[in-house]
């Protein structure tokens, strides 16, 4: 087995670097709940004249224990461990907890699409909320189409630059959340001098209170705003590639201790303030100085918008997982800079962009996009909960530990859950329709997997090495290339797809001096690079399983040039001399790829939801990334052919021959 060694990035070290990419890249969303969140929980209560000292102190105390048992606990203690190979998300804890049962699939389908859904509403509302912020700054603002246009045009800033890496992205966007954090940790720690009494929210006698007191206008339903101070603790998990652990663990504390700070000292105004009547009040702008506040408004616009960044970094890591899960169809990945597990998908990143801009047009306002939020992230937390359950169980976790953390996750999550319920009226419905189109797509890739291994026949190579050797002797037939490779998802051992056997002896036979069999095994691992032959005793025939890391581009002709060359130094292949060639004794042949598409055609006895499956899938691979560029062949000679799906347990449709009869008065007209 061939094998080439890459560089070994350490995963859990920190760095004063990593530190600041993670601060730009993962805790965006997190890191702006303070310019929103308590602000909805005063709107849900008719305004800061019906505030009590109790309330405020149980929505301070809910927002803290929130951070801490779903943020803290849940993503940072538990999640962050269950890392596959060092890559975050939920399908890689799918990945790795997949063979316990057969049914986990679902939840893993259900989280990443809903993530995804939510991926494309999270920079609608944040980038439209913080623009909103000018109103009191400018004018100009005061017109809600001038600030959709600015909403637009920063939004289409946004997904441009993400071509350049998420390195990029962390390097800009870092010191300036460094700074965003800092302002909210020193503002929010001077503002708590108004009322030192807000320190007590820190016991969760109070959160639990508010719930069940009568003063809480909202009840129950007020977990649907607490729950906007940690909608980014999934994206934090996803972009767990691109970070790494050990950024993540130093700057996380930091973090907390910053929002915990801002959301103490809004609390502290608003004990000081209660029974005032002041309109449309924002409680993070409402401490501030009004000196102050123009700048602290560029600064919140700036942090709203990179709060953007860590769900569009965290939906390529999901993306990428998926085609690996054989999920979703293949799409263009692109792995900019040297920064460990970033990538760039151009597809995925164009269909956010246009989403996005669709729900700023669609909602127009942050209050109505707000109404929509954060439904579709409770059900993602609670799918990865699940997946999390069966993780714990396979790492041999104690059964009261695994009861204790299981329970206790779905009883909060439940809750902010059903909470959110009340939200699908009012346009969460949309973003619930977008993760169901995405549940939908995945769900026709995986079955249509299922189904053509199911009816594909497959043939022993072994059986047709005569054959082969016949051909490639036979002069009557012109020399169509040197080396033909073929490649192949379906192929195991000796056995090979009928279809491919089927191209050289029978569609038009094809003579070469070698004839290539060439499968890629996507591997768990991100940076595997390593190769298996097998010549089945022969000179002329190649059987390769190519393994690559999932991080890794499957650039197949690159990497046939190692394997040519080693297998001619060995002996195991003959030289080919080639005539012409401006390389001076150039000893290796032209290639040739063929790429075979199977198609489905005339199987009307195949059960119709079975068909209905395979030319869906059909339709959906018209608008995806056509398999030359994803195996790196469009700079090669390539050759695609479309053959029948071949069913090996429908029968030929029956007809007779029908036998011509003479018309008895015809005969006697004749005699």
């Amino acid at each position: 087995m061939g094998q080439v060694h890459l560089h070994n990035r350490s995963f859990n070290k920190a760095t004063s670097a990593g530190f600041l990419i993670a601060l730009g890249i993962v805790y965006g969303d997190i890191g702006t709940s303070p310019l929103y969140a308590m602000q909805a929980i005063v709107r849900g209560q008719g305004g800061l004249a019906n505030l009590s000292e109790s309330f405020i102190l149980g929505a301070v105390s809910l927002v803290i224990w929130t951070l801490t048992l779903i943020t803290t606990v849940k993503y940072v203690l538990i999640a962050l461990k269950a890392d596959n190979h060092h890559e975050g998300g939920i399908f890689s804890l799918f990945t790795l907890v997949r063979r316990m049962r057969k049914w986990l699939i679902i939840p893993a389908m259900i989280g990443g699409a809903t993530l995804l859904a939510d991926g494309a509403l999270t920079p609608a509302v944040t980038v439209t909320s913080a623009i909103e912020g000018l109103r009191g700054v400018t004018h100009v603002y005061s017109n809600q189409t001038a600030v959709m246009v600015t909403t637009l045009i920063i939004l289409a800033f946004l997904f441009l630059i993400q071509r350049f890496g998420a390195s990029l992205v962390g390097r800009l966007f870092g010191p300036i959340m460094f700074i965003w954090f800092g302002f909210l940790g020193v503002s929010g720690l001077i503002n708590s001098f108004l009322d030192l009494s807000i320190l007590k929210a820190i016991n969760p006698y109070y959160a639990i209170h508010l719930l069940f007191s009568p003063e809480n206008k909202a009840g129950f339903f007020i977990l649907g705003s607490i729950f906007l101070v940690t909608t980014g603790a999934e994206a934090l998990y996803s972009d767990l590639g691109h970070v790494g652990r050990g950024n993540i663990y130093v700057s996380w504390p930091f973090v907390k201790i910053c929002i915990i700070l801002s959301y103490c000292g809004q609390g502290a105004w608003l004990l000081a303030h209660r029974g005032e009547h002041i309109e449309k009040l924002n409680p993070f702008f409402a401490v501030l100085p009004d000196n102050m506040v123009i700048y602290v408004v560029i600064l919140s616009t700036l942090a709203a918008i990179i709060a953007s960044q860590a769900l569009i970094s965290g939906s390529f890591t999901l993306v990428s997982e998926a085609i690996r899960l054989k999920l979703l169809p293949l799409f263009k990945i692109y792995y900019p800079g040297q920064t460990l597990g970033q990538l760039y998908i151009p597809a995925v990143n164009f269909a956010l962009w246009v989403t996005t801009s669709f729900f700023v047009l669609y909602f127009k306002t942050s209050e109505h996009m707000e109404a929509a939020y954060s439904l579709a992230i409770t059900i993602t937390m609670l799918m990865t909960t699940t997946l999390l359950t069966y993780f714990l169980i396979q790492k041999g976790t104690p059964k009261i530990a695994i009861a204790i953390i299981s329970i206790g996750l779905f009883c909060i999550e439940g809750s902010f859950f059903a909470a959110s319920l009340v939200q699908f009226i009012n346009g969460a419905y949309i973003v619930v329709l977008i993760a169901l189109a995405i549940i939908f797509v995945m769900f026709i890739w995986n079955k249509s997997h299922k189904i053509v291994m199911k009816y594909i026949k497959s043939l022993n190579i072994n059986e047709y090495k005569n054959q082969l050797n016949a051909l490639r002797h036979d002069e009557s037939y012109d020399l169509y290339q040197t080396n033909v490779v073929y490649l192949t998802s379906k192929m195991d051992h000796e056995w090979i797809d009928r279809s491919i056997l089927y191209s050289i002896l029978d569609k038009r036979p094809k003579r070469a001096e070698c004839y290539w069999f060439v499968n890629v095994k996507v591997t768990d691992e991100p940076y595997t690079s390593e190769y298996k032959v097998d010549m089945m005793d022969t000179d002329f025939i190649v059987r390769v399983n190519l393994y690559l890391g999932f991080r890794m581009r499957q650039e197949v002709p690159r990497y046939l040039r190692t394997i040519v060359t080693d297998l001619m130094e060995s002996g195991r292949l003959p030289r080919q001399h080639q005539h012409y060639s401006i390389t001076p004794g150039r000893k290796v042949g032209d290639f040739r790829f063929v790429v075979v598409e199977e198609k489905l055609m005339n199987a009307r006895q195949m059960p119709g939801f079975e068909r209905f499956v395979l030319q869906t899938k059909a339709q959906i691979k018209k608008i995806t990334a056509s398999p030359i560029r994803w195996f790196g062949l469009q700079f090669s000679e390539v050759t695609v052919e479309t053959v029948p799906l071949v069913l090996s347990d429908v029968r030929n449709l029956e007809i007779h021959e029908r036998l011509e009869q003479v018309d008895e008065a015809e005969a006697s007209a004749t005699h």
